[in-house]
């Protein structure tokens, strides 16, 4: 038979007092005798009596648990992202609790309704895809929402991000500066931010040293491994092929370096290539892949101490940006011309 768990009242009638006695003094809210005391302590022992933590600090008004929304545990970025925020909501005496979406439209929409009803005080929230306005809209009922990495267009709430544009000019001018002028550019979805701020640094880069890109050579897709290999089957796919690509993500670097052993060839002599974010399995793939670091540790920890502020009826900066960092490792080499 199943064991019928002891709740409050159960203690409040065998020490002889009302619930609401027992569960002021068990929240220090009530100073009681020696003797009173000692009846619920012992009412405790007697019933094995175990607190509902999440009740109690409901009971306080707030449930000391901030969420944290991801797209995607999988992915190195991600999970560095979400150590480092329940680090720092840990040393806060907050919980963390992680919200997984697989980009799911209304998985998003689910947890932001966690605000309503109070299972968290706050929401640390991060998506990769594009919001077709509805996100927005739910975004702009609470106040109570940090956006991470990537932005929601038109919300207005406060956002950490990586300076994207630095990191796509100085991946681009590594390139370069390798001896590279045929140089194409993978994205991801072309509607997000991070892309389009990547891209823009692409160009920034190719125009400072008087380079362009041809059109068929910049690609949007997915922030996915296998959209890596179909952008490059359709960059070979040319009378002309580049000698290097810059790859919004380490993720499409995967791909692409799939895509070159399915044609028995090697990076970087077949083609330079550079990632960004610096996941960890940057440093063990063959060839190592050079990258732009961002600082996923510092992000999280951000985002979190912004968050407890808010709940402080403080200002918080509505933007905070935080420079990326160049990673060199054995992905790039000098074109064939050169070497």
């Amino acid at each position: 038979m199943t064991k019928k768990r002891v709740v409050l009242s159960d203690v409040a009638n065998l020490a002889g007092l009302s619930k609401a006695t027992v569960s002021r003094y068990l929240n220090h809210n009530l100073v009681l005798p020696q003797e009173t005391a000692a009846r619920i302590e012992a009412a405790i022992r007697k019933l094995d009596y175990q607190r509902n933590s999440l009740a109690r600090r409901l009971s306080k008004g707030g449930s000391e648990t901030l969420g944290l929304v991801l797209p995607d545990i999988t992915n190195p970025f991600f999970a560095e992202l979400a150590d480092a925020a329940e680090e720092a909501a840990s040393a806060q005496g907050y919980s963390l609790v992680l919200c997984v979406t697989r980009n799911n439209p209304e998985k998003e929409r689910q947890f932001i309704r966690w605000l309503d009803t109070c299972q968290v005080d706050g929401l640390l929230f991060t998506t990769n895809r594009p919001d077709d306005g509805l996100l927005r809209r739910e975004v702009q009922h609470h106040q109570r929402i940090i956006l991470l990495d990537e932005d929601i267009p038109g919300s207005q709430v406060p956002k950490v991000f990586a300076d994207n544009q630095q990191g796509g000019r100085l991946a681009t001018e590594q390139l370069i500066r390798a001896g590279h002028r045929h140089i194409a550019f993978v994205g991801g979805p072309d509607a997000l931010m991070s892309v389009r701020e990547r891209y823009l640094g692409f160009c920034e880069a190719l125009a400072a040293a008087g380079l362009s890109c041809p059109p068929e050579w910049v690609l949007y897709g997915e922030y996915q491994r296998e959209y890596g290999s179909k952008a490059l089957d359709q960059l070979f796919r040319g009378a002309q092929c580049p000698t290097a690509i810059f790859a919004a993500s380490d993720y499409l670097v995967l791909g692409i370096l799939d895509g070159l052993r399915a044609r028995q060839l090697q990076a970087p002599e077949a083609l330079s290539l550079v990632g960004f974010d610096d996941a960890s399995y940057a440093n063990f793939t063959q060839p190592r892949i050079s990258t732009i670091r961002q600082p996923a540790h510092q992000m999280g920890r951000t985002a979190v101490q912004l968050m407890l502020r808010l709940l402080n009826g403080e200002t918080v900066p509505e933007h905070t940006r935080f420079p990326v960092e160049w990673v060199a490792r054995d992905s790039i080499m000098p074109p064939p011309g050169l070497r």
